[in-house]
């Protein structure tokens, strides 16, 4: 069994950082980061693998967003810089169900429970 608590979330104004943390408990792979928006479908975000060797992130975040996790490997970062009012949304953390890194929601097995991020213009 794995949970995944995420941290980090807040109010920020256009411009500003947020890093949100994902503290896991029990064994974990790749990892990734997705958002929800108010009536929008969640989306992909980020995701690194098992080692921290391998990294990917969706064109909307590239060059803003930076996907970590310490080399205990235990916890994951994603620092958000130059945030934007359409970076707003509950953002989740997960892993997937092996070591490959994905974008599909569907190869995650476990979910945190979300923090909110919300960027005001």
């Amino acid at each position: 069994q794995v949970q995944l608590v995420e941290s980090g979330g807040g109010l920020v104004q256009a411009g500003g950082s947020l890093r949100l943390s994902c503290a896991a408990s029990g064994r974990t792979a790749s990892m990734g980061w997705f958002r929800q928006a108010p009536g929008k479908e969640r989306e992909f975000v980020a995701a690194i693998n098992w080692n921290g060797g391998s990294t990917d992130y969706a064109d909307s975040v590239k060059g803003r967003f930076t996907i970590s996790r310490e080399r205990a490997k235990t916890t994951v970062y994603l620092q958000m810089d130059s945030l934007k009012p359409e970076d707003t949304a509950v953002y989740y953390c997960a892993k997937t169900r092996s070591l490959a890194i994905s974008k599909n929601g569907d190869d995650y097995d476990y979910w945190g429970q979300g923090t909110q991020v919300t960027v005001s213009s």
